[in-house]
């Protein structure tokens, strides 16, 4: 049976900015890749000016489920799941109170959902989110929730017995904000003159501080595909904004890799840090 990755994400754009150039590698390997994507992101703002029109506002939904249906093949994801959830917006907005918003739907029924996908296709890798302490927004929380019921639950015979034989997982892995990564692109940004992009993400964050164990995966081969997937994500993604304040080439010399915090394992071995695979 061919290896398979699950990624669980909250909105269109998220599977772009997080892993892309791991999953465009793993299917370039022949591993089947099955993207799950919670919402459609219709809370969002457009934050790319040249996107800004009628049309665009009109129906958002609309647009950023495009925009991630050309994501997802750029990056050459095998299936996309879209679960049809509002965007639940941030706490306090009309957007979060609104019944059909990710955050209200009931927890066990969303579970359940992602508990037959794990099932059906069988995964030795999920990718789920961490707890998002840096960027709290209530969709990211409640898929970070649910990643790490849903690796329990989809191999408990006793849970959802509808939803398909029980299937255990080996890995639960989360994209990592990474210390290391923000440091050593950061300085080489300001060694060749360069305003760094991450400086105004990282007001009150202790650089100093050290990384959870964390699992690289070398992405040199596909870094440009990944940044054409978050290209794709046209409403979204200003192509002359921070994410591109980075030369590409800049990346391939200082830090051509995606880390991954291991957030559950079912077998005893720790990962290798070159791979989330390894055994």
């Amino acid at each position: 049976m061919a290896r398979t990755i699950v990624a669980l994400h909250a909105h269109p754009d998220d599977e772009s900015s997080k892993g892309a150039g791991t999953i465009a590698r793993y299917s370039d390997e022949g591993v089947r890749t099955v993207l799950v994507t919670a919402t459609a992101g219709e809370a969002g703002d457009i934050l790319n000016p040249a996107a800004n029109s009628p049309e665009a506002r009109a129906d958002l939904a609309a647009v950023r489920r495009s925009e991630l249906r050309d994501a997802a093949a750029i990056i050459g994801y095998d299936d996309v799941v879209m679960l049809g959830y509002r965007d639940s917006g941030m706490p306090g907005t009309d957007e979060n109170r609104h019944p059909l918003a990710f955050v209200n739907a009931p927890f066990e029924e969303i579970l359940g959902r992602m508990v037959a996908i794990v099932r059906s296709e069988q995964p030795e890798v999920i990718l789920g989110y961490d707890d998002h302490e840096r960027y709290p927004h209530p969709d990211h929380l409640r898929i970070h929730d649910l990643s790490e019921d849903v690796f329990t639950a989809a191999a408990d015979p006793d849970r959802f017995p509808d939803a398909g034989e029980p299937w255990a997982a080996r890995r639960l892995y989360a994209p990592a904000f990474s210390l290391k990564r923000i440091r050593l692109l950061g300085k080489a940004m300001s060694d060749r003159g360069l305003e760094s992009p991450f400086d105004r993400w990282i007001a009150g964050i202790d650089l100093h501080a050290e990384d959870p164990p964390l699992t690289q995966v070398d992405v040199r081969d596909h870094l440009e595909r990944a940044r054409s997937a978050l290209r794709a994500h046209r409403t979204q993604i200003d192509p002359d904004g921070p994410w591109f304040q980075i030369p590409s080439e800049l990346i391939l010399s200082v830090y051509p890799y995606e880390d991954f915090e291991l957030m559950a394992a079912r077998d005893a071995a720790l990962p290798d840090g070159m791979g989330l695979f390894a055994s």
